[in-house]
């Protein structure tokens, strides 16, 4: 028979083994969701709700989730934080527990706990000197209390949390200080674009330089490397960021009806147009018009879009009125369209009107950095798509993904990574592994630095980092200086330091 002491450990190790888990995770808010879920199964509570502070010299910014509550439970709660409950959690630096707010004669006089009816609470700050965040719980039932049990484990959580959060945000203060993409960041609408690597850095000021204006974009890069998001991009940059983004795909569209979906038909003009239709250049009026796969279109219909860009009028089919084109024009391949205009299949004259601003997306191969980052991702989003349990990607699957090919590239990662995930929580797995992708997990990276002491390393990639650099310039000491940042008179002694010679 299972004795209380033997429950009380059970839960203890279950949490101990929860907070050792989160201290892997390297994003905020999934790392609140599942402290958050994990409290709440160990304390059995109902309601759950953390909120965390960044003080900073700039700015206070806060991030909260909330568990089994509906968004106006979540609201109300939210408000607690400046007056009520939490507000005195957080004033007094005290864990708060009451069997029922609503007869608590601390709390039964404000009006947040007789307007929620607030009942069994247990409220608890999140470090100290100042408060951190806080942890909000709460039962419904006026009968089920929070024991000293449950207490003594919020106590236990809210302790370790503290440090976990505070080496998460030096962690990715740290990632933003070396994150190339930083920048770009505050300045377009990236949220959904996943990565920090120079490519994208690289593709970011490009795309700061092309969104402001209203001229047509030619995107270039491989199937699935992200195009039709990085158009989205451009588009919510842009002076047209109020209408509507619309999207065509070329190769999708059968040839017959390629002129009519695009341009738009008069009744009777084709044996499907039994009434007026309106093109997808109609529908993206005031707005951006994206033409995925370009160069599907056909002879007729390439023709009738270099009119658009010439005139910028058009004739649905069947018309002889012009009507004017209020759109932004994005176009994109992953077609060499010199090639196709040398094979006479794109016609030369629309490919310059085209190749005003071209960009090409990198592929995954050109970012492999953002793989780890990515593939987190991936995962998390499967598991909120198929409401799965909770399950990570395991040391040994992050460096298959990391060194495996991706010839389909973001979209192949998305789906494999999916399905992946699907088999693992499928199984109870407590991570994904690289068997779940059918890939083998490469062994851990050896260095040669490992069994050194520190001082010995550094010496040694000074000296190899040296030697790299005067073999680069011919062993010209000044260029060497300048491309290390470094006096000529302290190249010298490092050369004498370190063993090394001219060639």
């Amino acid at each position: 028979m299972t004795t209380p002491d033997v429950l009380r450990l059970e839960k203890e190790r279950d949490l101990y083994r929860g907070l050792l888990r989160l201290n892997a995770r390297a994003e905020l808010e999934p790392f609140l969701k599942e402290a958050l879920e994990l409290v709440v199964d160990v304390v059995e509570a109902e309601q759950g709700y953390i909120e965390i502070f960044e003080r900073d010299a700039a700015e206070e910014r806060s991030w909260w989730t909330a568990a089994g509550c509906t968004d106006e439970e979540t609201q109300e709660i939210r408000e607690l934080v400046s007056r009520g409950i939490i507000a005195e959690a957080l004033g007094t630096g005290e864990v708060i527990v009451t069997p029922s707010a609503l007869l608590d004669p601390r709390f039964r006089d404000r009006s947040s706990v007789r307007r929620s009816n607030i009942h069994a609470v247990l409220c608890a700050p999140i470090g100290k000197d100042p408060p951190l965040g806080v942890l909000y719980l709460q039962r419904r039932n006026v009968s089920d209390m929070f024991s000293d049990e449950n207490k003594a484990c919020a106590e236990i959580f809210v302790e370790h949390l503290a440090p976990l959060t505070h080496a998460l945000f030096e962690r990715r203060t740290f990632r933003g200080k070396n994150d190339p993409t930083r920048d770009f960041r505050k300045r377009l609408p990236l949220d959904h674009v996943i990565g920090s690597s120079k490519a994208l850095a690289d593709l970011f000021r490009e795309l700061e330089l092309v969104s402001p204006l209203d001229v047509c974009v030619l995107l270039g890069g491989e199937t699935g490397a992200g195009k039709t998001q990085i158009a989205r991009v451009i588009h919510a940059a842009g002076p047209r960021a109020s209408g509507p983004f619309v999207e065509i795909n070329c190769a999708a569209i059968p040839e017959p009806l390629m002129e009519s979906e695009l341009f738009g038909a008069m009744p009777g003009a084709h044996s499907t147009a039994s009434r007026k239709i309106e093109g997808k250049v109609g529908a993206a009026k005031g707005g951006t018009l994206l033409l995925d796969e370009i160069a599907e279109l056909t002879t007729t219909a390439q023709a009738k879009l270099l009119q658009l860009l010439q005139t910028r009028q058009y004739y649905p089919l069947g018309s002889s009125q012009p009507v004017t084109a209020d759109v932004r024009l994005i176009a994109a391949t992953n077609v060499d369209l010199r090639k196709a205009v040398a094979a006479k299949r794109f016609r030369e004259d629309l490919f310059y009107r085209l190749q005003v601003l071209p960009i090409v997306v990198p592929s995954l191969a050109e970012r492999r950095e953002d793989i780890p980052a990515l593939a987190r991702h991936f995962c998390e989003v499967a598991q909120r798509t198929h409401k799965l349990r909770r399950v990570e990607l395991g040391a040994g699957a992050l460096r298959a993904l990391s060194t495996a090919e991706w010839p389909g590239n973001v979209r192949e990662l998305a789906h494999r990574v999916e399905a992946a995930t699907i088999r693992a929580s499928a199984e109870g797995a407590p991570q994904v592994e690289a068997s779940h992708f059918g890939l083998e997990a490469p062994a851990a990276r050896t260095s040669e630095f490992d069994g050194c002491t520190f001082q010995e390393g550094t010496r040694r990639y000074q000296r190899e980092l040296l030697r790299a650099t005067l073999d680069g310039t011919g062993g010209n000491v000044s260029e060497t200086a300048r491309r290390l940042d470094l006096a000529r008179a302290h190249v010298y002694t490092l050369m004498k330091t370190l063993g090394l010679e001219r060639d």
